[in-house]
């Protein structure tokens, strides 16, 4: 039984976990803040954080072999969920246009802070590396 490890190098280095653990065909992505390749969160509010955040979960991903169509659930933390309702179309062109339509289970949760101060969105995702054909 092999649990691997996944840390893509495009991604900051991880201190203290991993951004993915994959067991056979199961991955588990890690919450995956707006941090850009600088280890910065990114600028712009809560839609270019999304963009982000859901980029640096997708780059984590890919780096287990496995693609969109293969999320099973996302579970995304929010600072603010009114803010990121107001922005909801633009939000949802940006996951239709990195993701997809095929949407996985989905859960949006307001808390009240996050580990990086400035980050106003994390997204944790569970995914399935099976033939969507299926």
């Amino acid at each position: 039984m092999t649990i691997e490890r996944i840390n893509p190098e495009s991604l900051v280095k991880p201190s203290g976990f991993a951004h993915a653990v994959r067991h056979r065909d199961i991955v588990h992505l890690a919450g995956q803040t707006a941090m850009d390749e600088n280890g910065c969160i990114v600028e712009g509010g809560i839609v270019a954080q999304f963009q982000q955040a859901l980029t640096n979960v997708l780059v984590a991903l890919r780096a287990a072999g496995g693609q969109p169509q293969h999320l099973l659930s996302v579970t995304i933390y929010l600072l603010d969920i009114a803010d990121y309702q107001a922005h909801g179309a633009r939000i949802g062109q940006i996951w239709r246009e990195l993701a997809g339509t095929d949407y996985p289970a989905m859960a949006g949760i307001g808390v009240s802070s996050l580990w990086q101060t400035e980050a106003l969105i994390e997204i944790q995702a569970v995914a399935a590396l099976v033939d969507t054909a299926d």
